[in-house]
This record gives C-alpha cells, structure tokens and sequence, in this order.
C-alpha cells in the first residue's frame, strides 16, 4: 500500500514534493506474526504465530456451512495481516471461538478471542443475516459475515498486543526505540553526508534513540539516492528528477517500510553544497521514518482493556 502524506515545499527545490509511506500493510500491525528473539524480549507473553479456527459447533449451521465458515474466516484474516488457519486447536495456541445467536428473524454472527488457558481476551459480533438466509449456508452471506468481523477480530488482536507491550517495561511503549542510521548513498554533492548529519539529528527525541552501532538495535534506516533526466518542462530549462528512498528495517532485517520523496529539480542545482535543502529533506523524512516505526512495532496503539470481571486472568495472562 502507498500512503500519501502531506509534506513541506522543500527550499531551493523546484517542482511539487511529495512524501510516500511504502509499507506491507502497516495500518494492522502483525500481531500474531513471530517477532523473532529481540522482538519477543520487547513483548515477553506475544501470542504464537498463528490463530486456530476450529469448526464452530454452536454457529446455527450444518457441518458442511460450519466448515465452509471457518475457512471463509480464515481467508478473511490473512488478508488483515493474521495468520489464522482453519485448524483444531493445539496446545499453545490462541485460538477464534466462532458462534451465532438467533434473535427474532436473524441470525447475529459472534466470536471470542481465546487464550491457550481457555480465558476469553476479547468478544463481539457481526451484523445479522436473515434467518433462512443463514440457515441455508448461502456461500455468500458467509464471506460477507467472515470479511466484516475479520476488520473488529484484527482490531482487537491488535489491542491485545498493545496492552501486553503496556505491561512489558521493556517494550517500546515505554523506552525509546535504538535506531542504527547506516546512512545516505547516491547522492550528488555533499548530499551524502549533509542529509546523513540533518538526519540523525531530526530523528532523536523522546521515541527514537540514535545509535552508533547496529548491535541490538530494534531497527535499522538507510537512505539511496537517486538522480535522472527529465524532459524540460515549459520554461526549457533542462531538469532533474530526484529520489530518495530511507528504508526501514527490524532487527531481523525485515522490511518494515519505507518513506520515499520525489522532486524534480533543476539540472545539477545540487551538484555541490546541499545546505538547508538536506535540512529539510532530513527533518521531512524523520518524520515519515519515525510513522514507519510506530506502526510497526504498534507503540502507538491503544490497548484492548481485560474484559470486565476477569483480572485475575488477564494478570496471569500478562505475567505468562
């Protein structure tokens, strides 16, 4: 996915400016993916790498329908970014209780967010379906029932991941994130190192660390430069066109994205000292880097409350 942001005219830059997110799919973080040892340091009790569907044997539906339902919402969370497999449950695994309540002349879809222990984390349900409708099984009616609570079941997931991280002092949530700069190749002039120096210094504050070396850093950022030929617009003066890619990283070295600028320049302008140009650039693309990082690691997200009435569960949830 692409995301356009709104950005600064960047000074001495001819041409409109843009900034891009590139990313996976980071508006739903991952949070069933394997963070691997440095990101399960960072969450100490993450859900394992997967989501079990079982057949749902209280959803109002033949065995067949059953089936077909919780393989519809299998394929409905893996395009949310969640790993669920249709599958019986196995030990240590979280898993999705699938149910429907019959309430006048529809049937309401629900479902419950389970943890290995058997203790419900999170609950709700989807829009009703007519009753004869549903009882039938319509193929289609069952899509559209996994497709919409696929977009709340990711949500939550999500929050259960962001209350787990609230409660780990050493998750991101409350220290900030050690950021390894590897640094800008490719460009012309002192680009190099003028966007290198802008650069680390728009990115510290109180969420991001810079750090001198890659060991034990939870991300790493680079940045590639390049220039083309443009053909000269209106006025005939011949133009440039200008890229910067600063790539993001996890400590696995996974993509976790990217923040692209695009300008068109005019022809070798930057071909000596970049001055405030690397200025703004670099403070344009921190902030860009530092959007990448959030919604990846999910620092900012809000955390799913325990359900109401269960603390003692949720506390030996949080404590593993």
């Amino acid at each position: 996915m692409i995301r356009v942001l709104p950005v600064r005219r960047l000074a001495g830059l001819a041409g409109a400016a843009s900034l891009l997110l590139l990313s996976g799919c980071l508006d739903v973080p991952h949070p069933f993916r394997d963070p691997g040892r440095v990101g399960r340091s960072l969450a100490r009790n993450a859900p394992p790498a997967r989501l079990a569907i079982p057949l749902p044997a209280a959803a109002l539906l033949g065995d067949d329908a059953a089936r077909e339902w919780s393989r519809d919402m299998a394929a409905a969370l893996l395009e949310q970014t969640v790993p669920a497999l249709a599958q019986p449950v196995r030990p240590g695994d979280w898993w999705l209780r699938l149910g429907a309540e019959a309430r006048g002349g529809q049937v309401v879809p629900t479902y419950s967010i389970m943890t290995p222990a058997g203790a419900v984390r999170g609950s709700g349900e989807g829009v009703g379906v007519p009753a004869a409708v549903w009882a039938a099984g319509d193929a289609e009616a069952l899509r559209q029932s996994a497709r919409q609570l696929a977009l709340a079941i990711a949500g939550a997931l999500t929050g259960i991941q962001a209350d787990q991280m609230a409660q780990d002092p050493h998750s991101l949530k409350h220290r900030a994130a050690r950021i390894y700069f590897a640094g800008v190749k490719g460009a012309p002039g002192d680009g190099d190192v003028a966007l290198a120096q802008a650069f680390v210094a728009s990115l510290r504050d109180a969420e991001d660390a810079v750090q001198e070396s890659p060991r034990e850093a939870d991300f790493t950022v680079s940045c590639a430069v390049s220039v083309s030929e443009v053909i000269p617009g209106g006025s005939g003066h011949p133009q440039q066109h200008l890229q910067l890619v600063w790539r993001v990283v996890d400590a696995q070295g996974k993509e976790s994205g990217a923040a692209t600028q695009l300008h068109d320049i005019d022809a070798h302008s930057l071909d000596g000292y970049w001055g405030e140009v690397a200025i703004a650039a670099a403070q344009e693309a921190a902030g860009g880097v530092r959007q990448v990082i959030s919604r990846y690691s999910g620092r900012d997200n809000t955390p799913l409350p325990p359900p109401a009435g269960a603390p003692a569960v949720a506390k030996a949830q949080r404590q593993g």
